[in-house]
């Protein structure tokens, strides 16, 4: 048998110093802790929030076992879970709106390890415990949306341009636009198509005018719906203070969302599923109107809705139907108080939306604006008053006499996260609690554990030394696997572990070819280090072959799959690879080490 060459032993060495290295913060586990962060950048963290936030816990006998500051983010570590929920509720109560408090997990692994980036990896909702919701977007609901928006710019700009229209009709992928005569159409035309030359126009012989959605736009529409959903979503859970969420896309209209460590699911499962947003319109306060909307008879482009400034009564008010300004030109929604010391939301606008605002109150001095809260497809007053003069500046406020603390801080958390665009609803729905979590975590090591063991068995008893070799660069590749995923900052599952478990299997299967064809070598006659030499050899073309196979299999899987099928195929696809060097490069070191010296007399095989 050759001597192996000294490059391939360093490479050996090298990695396998890399994989304890960045192995080892697993075996340090991770400890409770509560994460502030600021909601909103005028804000910053110091050492005096923190110096009276412990003078807080200690108050109320909670005794912190340490603090990590990273300048952007505070984790004051806690002993146990029990103890970091009592704290969490503590800390917000205390800081308030201004700041976002979150469960998390801290890594224990010391300093020297934190500094060149070695960290455990992350627990997955299986193991740690939180909730998971899938949601199905509809999509009826977002061309709808759009057709919306479309028609109400329509509408400003016709009357901006000072452009006379009779009715305007909206079907499932069209708006139809009545004039009274061709000319006016063709005028409206021609300035509709300079304004907004994206849109789709098409113009007839008669004094109509069309906007047309096409099926390729339609597909853009609910393609861009589910991953606006998935952007809101990302902002509303980082309000709600989760760290760690997995937001992904199953499907073409589903949303899966993993929340690890949330504990009050009735709270995440409303601020996810609702679809509040804000709609400006005007006020129909002729009391003849009003009384025949309240008999049935609602006037033409006008609906009764729910005025929610009278407190505890049924009151009605009559709105346009005409959408002046949405909540897509929200910059900022913040909860407060307003001058009569009652809870408001204040609002800032865009530049577009600071300019429609401040046009549409120096035209209506003297008349009534409501102020539309539309939630899951609801629409409710939550303020009416009269304009005294034009408003500009791009801030609004908005406050109802029933509005309360918890209402106004949910409404603002929702304006300023942004409108879904479309609805969703939970079609799926599991809840996995921290006892469960590390029941699994104890029943997926004993399962990796317990098929090292018999792997290790089988091998020593039937390959002698070379199974004891095999034993070795199993753990190798184990170590590596472990090493690579805690590097990647993977989050580790129940279909992970169940990967790794797999891996071990398909690892051992390249060495048992190794082994065999060892033996084949000898039983045709050759000399033992020849036998050894050619064994290798020819058992590579094998190994190649059989595990290119299986990795093109979980390369599909990694292509095709979500969810945890995907995170299956990560730790499967990795798996091969340290499997391909342990199995052959350190089984061969080894080997080499063993026997390139010395004058074989018998293999142990």
């Amino acid at each position: 048998m050759t001597k192996y060459p000294l490059w391939k032993y360093l490479v050996i060495i090298i990695a396998v110093v890399i994989g304890l290295i960045y192995s080892l913060p697993n075996i340090y586990g991770q400890t409770a802790a509560v994460q502030i962060s600021v909601a909103h950048s005028a804000i910053q963290l110091d050492s005096r929030i923190l110096e009276n936030i412990e003078k807080t816990l200690l108050q109320n006998e909670i005794n912190p076992t340490g603090e990590v500051f990273d300048g952007k983010t505070l984790k004051i570590k806690f002993s146990d879970p029990d103890t970091q929920l009592k704290a969490r509720d503590l800390i917000q109560q205390y800081l308030g709106d201004n700041y976002v408090v979150a469960l998390n997990l801290v890594p224990n692994s010391p300093q020297w390890l934190t500094k060149i980036r070695a960290y455990p990896m992350f627990l997955g909702l299986d193991l740690r415990g939180g909730v998971h919701f899938l949601e199905e977007v509809d999509m009826t609901a977002a061309i709808k949306k759009t057709l919306d928006k479309s028609s109400s710019d329509i509408k400003r700009n016709l009357r901006n341009n000072k452009i006379r229209y009779g009715s305007i009709i909206q079907t499932d992928s069209s708006i139809l636009i009545h004039f009274r005569d061709n000319e006016t159409a063709n005028d409206a035309y021609n300035k509709l198509i300079k304004d907004f030359p994206s849109m789709q126009l098409s113009k007839d012989n008669s004094a109509n005018l069309a906007v047309i959605i096409s099926p390729e736009e339609i597909q853009k529409i609910k393609e861009d719906a589910v991953k606006k959903n998935i952007l809101i979503l990302h902002n509303r859970i980082n309000e709600l203070g989760v760290a760690e969420p997995l937001i992904q896309q199953q499907g073409s209209d589903r949303i899966a969302i993993d929340l690890p460590g949330v504990q009050d699911t009735a709270r995440a499962k409303e601020i996810l599923g609702r679809t509040a947003t804000l709609e400006v319109r005007m006020v129909n306060d002729s009391p003849t109107d009003l009384s025949n909307a309240l008999t049935g008879n609602v006037p033409p482009n006008f609906e009764l809705l729910d005025d929610k400034e009278v407190n505890g009564s049924s009151s009605k008010i009559l709105v346009s139907k005409n959408v002046e300004l949405t909540g897509d030109s929200i910059i900022d929604a913040q909860a407060g108080f307003d001058e009569n010391n009652s809870p408001a939301v204040t609002i800032r606008l865009d530049s577009s939306g600071s300019a429609i605002f401040k046009q549409l109150t120096g035209e209506n001095i003297g008349k009534r604006m409501a102020m539309v809260l539309i939630d899951n497809g609801k629409g409710q007053v939550v303020t009416a008053p009269f304009i005294k003069v034009e408003i500009g500046g791009g801030q609004v406020q908005i406050s109802g006499g029933s509005m309360s603390v918890e209402e106004t801080t949910n409404v603002a958390l929702l304006l300023r996260s942004g409108s879904l665009a479309a609805p969703m609803s939970i079609i799926e729905e599991n809840t996995i609690g921290p006892a469960l979590g590390k029941e699994n975590i104890a029943k997926g090591f004993h399962s990796v554990l317990w098929g090292f063991t018999a792997i290790t068995i089988f091998m020593v008893i039937y390959y002698l030394i070379f199974g004891i070799v095999s034993v070795i660069s199993l753990a190798i590749n184990l170590l590596l696997l472990i090493a690579i995923l805690s590097m990647l900052q993977a989050t580790l599952t129940l279909p992970g572990l169940a990967a790794i478990a797999l891996a071990l299997g398909m690892a051992i299967d390249s060495n048992v070819l190794i082994n065999e064809r060892i033996r084949e070598e000898i039983r045709k006659g050759k000399k033992l280090p020849l036998a050894i030499q050619s064994g290798y050899e020819h058992a590579w073309a094998t190994i190649l072959d059989s595990n290119v196979t299986t990795l093109i299999a979980g390369l599909a899987l990694l292509a095709f799959g979500t969810g945890s099928v995907k995170g299956f195929a990560v730790v499967h696809c990795l798996g091969i690879l340290t499997s391909m060097f342990s199995a052959v490069l350190v089984s061969r070191g080894i080997v080499a080490l063993l026997y390139a010296n010395r004058r074989i007399k018998k293999l142990y095989i």
